[in-house]
């Protein structure tokens, strides 16, 4: 007797939550984890203002390399779902296979063009000559660790995406644990500042590295990892990195928007307005990852009945997934928008920071109420394999709107600093907006298409 596939047969409520909890607590976990960071490198005593905004100044660098493995984990898993789905579990461990090998080639690329590079990149990226050396201190450690950062998040998706969330939650949870542990011991313990929090975050990497290629490896895993499937195939490689390519867009734009925010901050306001966008930055990663966690349980439910052919469990997993990323974004909105000082304060003592910080939460993050919608739709393109929407609208929000009102809204307006933080609202109320349109009448289209008898399994 075949054993059925829960993501083919569970209460689609029930299933989504037990999927998106242990996502979204992964996720919280990974933020805390940054926020400690920041914290911890921000109360370095002398120099915690300075150390904080050069390692501010690190993460276009860090959204790179992330993006790559998005790129490939992203684009991978939901195709392995599928063909899960569609009863394929060879050719769906083929995927994992290629992807494996493919992240590890691009993690060769990426260190040694950052090792070469990097110094360029910073000072290009915002790094002030007082803020350049904890740039480099933070990024020339980190880069030695791109094969487990690649490793990490690249291969995780593939666990979230066979349904075992739990798995998927300590991967995030153990690199985030240690790299709390180990924060306070290398950064003060050992005196090492700024080179300690870089050196705590490989370690904590690499751990969840082994953690996730173990798993795989392992007997528990539905689809494992061989090494038969280690070869490289284009015709796989191909489809999958055509799907990746809006998250890795997504991401990889968060990189130059962080380069226009900055540079045209650092210009407008010196070290102390890119100090608090290390804080505004902070406030919309607190928005966005729950919400990414919530997508990450509904992704392997869509993925599995869309190639089951299944309609109406697709329906009741976006309709759930809709309720729960609307109502996340608009209580994290009101928080903002009341408390912005308190969250301000968690992050740095230095005043001048606090102060620009609270003024601009407020006007950065006043579209976040409309993130809910953007980013359920989106996800759920990626989801059913819809490469080209997904694409057109992580472009849309990130190159077509927000990175030319970064620059152009500074030219209208006479407070440069507000105009900049003001091009982040206006972009996210546009994208969701559109972003709604096009998916009601997509998966309209998309539903209406599919045959009326699912293939259970």
């Amino acid at each position: 007797m075949v054993k059925k596939n829960p993501l083919g047969t569970e209460n689609v409520k029930s299933l989504l939550f037990s999927l998106a909890i242990p996502a979204i607590i992964g996720q919280l976990i990974s933020l805390l984890y940054n926020m400690i960071d920041r914290m911890y490198i921000g109360h370095i005593p002398e120099i915690g203002g300075d150390a904080l905004t050069g390692v501010g100044v690190t993460a276009p660098l860090l959204i790179i390399i992330s993006a790559f493995s998005v790129l490939v984990g992203m684009g991978g898993a939901p195709r392995a779902s599928i063909k899960m789905g569609g009863k394929n579990n060879e050719g769906a461990e083929e995927i994992m296979g290629n992807c494996f090998v493919a992240l590890i080639g691009i993690s060769i690329i990426l260190t040694v063009l950052f090792l070469i590079f990097n110094e360029k990149l910073l000072i290009m990226f915002g790094a002030s000559e007082k803020t350049l050396p904890y740039a480099l201190e933070y990024m020339k450690i980190y880069t030695l660790g791109t094969i487990f950062v690649q490793l990490a998040i690249g291969m995780n998706p593939f666990i979230s995406s066979q349904g075992f969330a739990k798995i998927s939650m300590i991967t995030v949870s153990i690199g985030a644990i240690i790299n709390i542990v180990l924060d306070p011991i290398f950064i003060y313990g050992f005196k090492m500042n700024v080179k300690g929090a870089a050196l705590a975050t490989v370690i904590s990497q690499a751990v969840s590295a082994i953690w996730v290629i173990g798993f795989l490896r392992g007997d528990k895993t539905n689809l494992k990892l061989k090494r038969e499937n280690f070869k490289i195939n284009r015709h796989i490689m191909g489809p999958v990195l055509l799907l990746g390519l809006s998250p890795f867009v997504m991401q990889i734009t968060e990189s130059f928007i962080i380069i226009a925010f900055n540079s045209n901050l650092q210009k407008f306001g010196g070290d102390v307005a890119v100090g608090a966008m290390t804080i505004l930055s902070a406030a919309m990663q607190f928005t966005f990852l729950p919400l990414s966690g919530l997508t990450q349980g509904a992704q392997p439910i869509m993925s599995y009945n869309y190639g089951a052919k299944n309609k109406e469990r697709m329906k009741d997993t976006f309709k759930y997934l809709c309720i729960s990323t609307v109502t996340y974004s608009i209580v994290f909105w009101l928080f903002i928008m009341i408390t912005p000082q308190l969250f301000s304060k968690i992050f740095t003592n230095d005043k001048a920071i606090i102060d620009m910080a609270t003024q601009g939460l407020r006007i950065y993050m006043a579209g976040a109420f409309a993130l809910g919608i953007q980013i359920a739709c989106q996800q759920t393109f990626i989801a059913l394999g819809n490469a080209r929407t997904s694409l057109f609208l992580a472009l849309l929000r990130k190159v077509f709107l927000l990175i030319p009102l970064v620059l152009i809204l500074p030219n209208i307006l006479s407070n440069k600093v507000f105009a900049v933080f003001l091009a982040e609202p206006i972009s996210d109320i546009i994208a969701a907006t559109v972003t709604g349109i096009l998916f009601y009448r997509d998966f309209k289209s998309t539903l209406r298409n599919m045959p009326n008898t699912p293939s259970y399994n």
